[in-house]
């Protein structure tokens, strides 16, 4: 709703009601129109504020009205009303300006704003584009390449690059709406003609062919595949090229292209799906609305390699002392090094001082004796980490929550060598760790609601997607992700080179194909895995434990070919540390050289196979996840490979994907390669899988409905 009252004796304020963000649904825009038209109507009303309640503009559109058949008034027609107006509108901006909100305020003749305020068009983000006027306004108002930039990534822009941009005319650290009040007593009377922002003509710079074209071939770049970013900037080259009547027509147009497409849907499934993974259960009953998290005053981190340097920063950016420690002295002060300087880095790119100060380093243990939870992120080594969890339960205060950074080892393993096995989680956190959003917060049976609770909210404040999921080898992310790299092996086997397996993966739209991304992390962390499973030792063979299995890693690796970090793995490359990946004719001859040892004859592999075979079979681990009730629902697993996996968002995830294909034809091309390869045991199509097809192939938004009939069953 939009509530109206006058003040100041002759201004108009509008505000906008509906917690949270004020979105902009029916309600609040018929409550706009009508507020709008009273305060135009009235004769002592000489000027107009438009202000949100509760700290916040307006968040924009109301997502959740996408799906229905659209009600109450229109936004175009309504902004072109504000916009109009023979009285002075005032945006009063706080909290947030977003999507359309930021059209609202584009339609208004001035904008002022907090300080702490941010602006964007996100829209992007959910597959679409700002269609309240937003691509024909801005770039008018702000310029062509300003306005490109912020339409095709979506970003918010803090208040102070707002005023830089000239989207906004003031910005105050004072109360916004006694600022905005004066601002709008201060125009009352003057000519509002110039104040139009669709009458401007929009500035067209000397290249603007040239620059259309370099930003079209740099969006469909990064793009990989989305279609919303591309009609971004066809929109915008219609506010360059067109008149704003015929501009709006094109946005329109685009708009109607994409608001009907699965890449929208796929987005604002993702959208959704995020916000669904706080409200986390577990088998036992426990929920997010029924555990409470215990308060956190301190936390320390044990081993400073990568993983512990990056969750160290993350836990000293929410505000929490930190007490990090490493044994080796040498690792330690070179850990003290990389921790500051991730630290100033990051506090430079936000705008606030560093808190250097907030981080102790120490060498010994006994650092850690009044922390009140502890993330252990040193090698993945179980025997290791047993003993640094005896030593924890030794020296930590009673009540301290023990947390594990592993990213496949038995949580429960673990818990039990503490004194509290109930106080024990896992913390996977995804490297970069202050930089990827992923946190899988794993359970273990004797994990308490209290420190899942208190993982998840933690993970929440460090700006974490954090995801809680069963115990299991794997978990949720790795486990899939072993037989998705164990089909990209056998199709080299089979015919195939590393770069057509990547080529068809990027296509997809992942950033880095199973090869190139396995070059990156280094070929020796999964040899090293391997080699503790008792896999990888000994002569190659191709039948491990009874079913197939490729050395073909093992074998790079015994060649001391681990990656970028040697210069040479599935690629080679200029040199060690290069990242610039080059088909290796080496590699080639070697494939050729594996397959004629082993009397395997080359045949044709198509792109087409190459997704079917790593995806379904991923996708058919998921399903498994979920039938053993390691995940609670799809959007667990969709989360976790979007955040945490580089799944093209606008795919929506694997749960999500093999819904769009058709969950027949994921079935139906499972057994086709499982009657091909008899010796993959984890081809043959998984029986939850079975039963939904079986069931009509419900959409993904009832697959959880259905798991609990299957789970009360068993």
């Amino acid at each position: 709703m939009a509530q109206y009252c006058r003040v100041s004796g002759s201004v108009g304020l509008i505000s906008l009601r509906n917690p949270p963000v004020n979105a902009l649904s029916a309600v609040v825009r018929q409550g706009i129109v009508d507020t709008v038209e009273r305060a135009l109507s009235d004769p002592e009303v000489k000027s107009v504020v438009i202000c949100g309640q509760n700290g916040i503009f307006c968040g924009g559109a109301d997502i959740k009205e996408f799906g229905t058949a659209m009600s109450g008034p229109p936004l175009v027609p309504m902004i072109h009303a504000i916009e109009a107006a023979d009285k002075p509108v005032v945006a009063s901006i706080e909290g947030l300006a977003l999507g359309g909100g930021l059209e609202l305020a584009l339609g208004c003749h001035y904008r002022i704003a907090h300080s702490k305020a941010r602006l964007g068009l996100p829209e992007v983000s959910l597959g679409l584009l700002p269609a309240a006027g937003g691509t024909q306004r801005l770039p008018r108002l702000i310029g062509v390449p300003a306005a490109l930039d912020l339409i095709t990534t979506g970003r918010h822009v803090t208040a102070a690059e707002a005023l830089t941009l000239g989207i906004v005319d003031q910005v105050t650290d004072q109360n916004t709406m006694d600022a905005a009040v004066k601002f709008a007593l201060s125009v009352a009377g003057e000519s509002l003609d110039a104040r139009r922002i669709s009458t401007h003509l929009c500035p067209r710079p000397p290249d603007l062919d040239a620059l259309f074209e370099g930003m079209m071939q740099k969006v469909r770049q990064t793009a990989r595949g989305a279609i919303a970013p591309v009609a971004c900037v066809q929109a915008v080259r219609a506010a360059a090229t067109l008149p704003y009547p015929q501009g709006m027509e094109r946005e329109k147009e685009l708009m109607a292209t994409l608001f009907t497409s699965g890449q929208a849907r796929a987005l604002q499934y993702c959208f959704f799906a995020q916000r669904a993974v706080g409200k986390w259960s577990m088998p036992s009953g426990a929920r997010w609305d029924t555990s409470k998290p215990r308060l956190i005053r301190k936390a320390a981190v044990i081993g400073l390699g990568t993983m512990g340097r990056g969750i160290t920063v993350a836990l000293a950016q929410t505000g929490l002392p930190v007490v990090a420690v490493e044994t080796q002295e040498k690792q330690l002060m070179e850990a003290k090094q990389a921790v500051s300087g991730m630290l100033e880095r990051g506090a430079k790119r936000r705008g606030v001082a560093p808190v250097l100060d907030l981080v102790s380093y120490s060498c010994n243990i006994q650092a850690v004796r009044d922390a009140d939870l502890v993330i252990e992120a040193v090698f993945e080594d179980m025997t290791l980490k047993k003993k640094v969890f005896q030593q924890l339960s030794a020296v930590c205060k009673p009540g301290t929550f023990l947390c594990t950074n592993t990213s496949a080892l038995d949580i429960d393993h673990l818990a039990s060598q503490a004194r509290s096995p109930e106080l024990v989680v896992g913390m996977h956190f995804f490297a970069p760790a202050h930089v990827m959003k992923l946190l899988e917060v794993v359970y273990g049976p004797r994990s308490s609601p209290q420190a899942v609770a208190t993982a998840m909210h933690l993970g929440k404040k460090m700006g974490k997607v954090s995801v809680a999921v069963g115990n299991c080898r794997g978990f949720v992310g790795n486990r899939m992700l072993k037989p998705y790299m164990e089909q990209a092996f056998f199709l080299l086997e089979e015919g195939a080179t590393p770069e057509l397996v990547d080529r068809a993966l990027e296509e997809f739209g992942f950033a880095m194909g199973v090869f190139r991304m396995s070059d990156l992390s280094g070929l020796d962390v999964g040899w090293r895995v391997r080699k503790g499973d008792g896999v990888a030792s000994g002569q190659p063979a191709r039948v491990q434990q009874g079913r197939r299995y490729s050395p073909l890693g093992d074998l790079l690796c015994e060649q001391g070919r681990f990656g970028q970090k040697t210069g040479r793995g599935w690629y080679q490359y200029d040199k060690p540390g290069s990242q610039v990946a080059r088909p290796d004719p080496w590699l080639h001859s070697f494939l050729e050289e594996y397959r004629a040892r082993h009397g395997l004859v080359a045949r044709r592999v198509d792109h087409q196979e190459v997704l079917e075979r790593c995806l379904y079979t991923l996708i058919n681990e998921g399903f498994r996840i979920l039938e053993d009730g390691i995940a609670a629902g799809p959007e667990d697993i969709d989360a976790i490979y979007v955040f945490g996996y580089g799944w093209p968002r606008h795919r929506g995830g694997p749960m999500f994907y093999a819904g769009m294909v058709g969950l027949e034809k994921v079935l139906e091309r499972l057994e086709h390669y499982h009657q091909a390869h008899r010796d993959v045991p984890y081809l043959q199509p998984c029986s939850l899988l079975r039963k939904l097809v079986a069931s009509g192939s419900p959409p993904v938004h009832r697959w959880r409905d259905f798991i609990k009939k299957v789970h009360s069953q068993l």
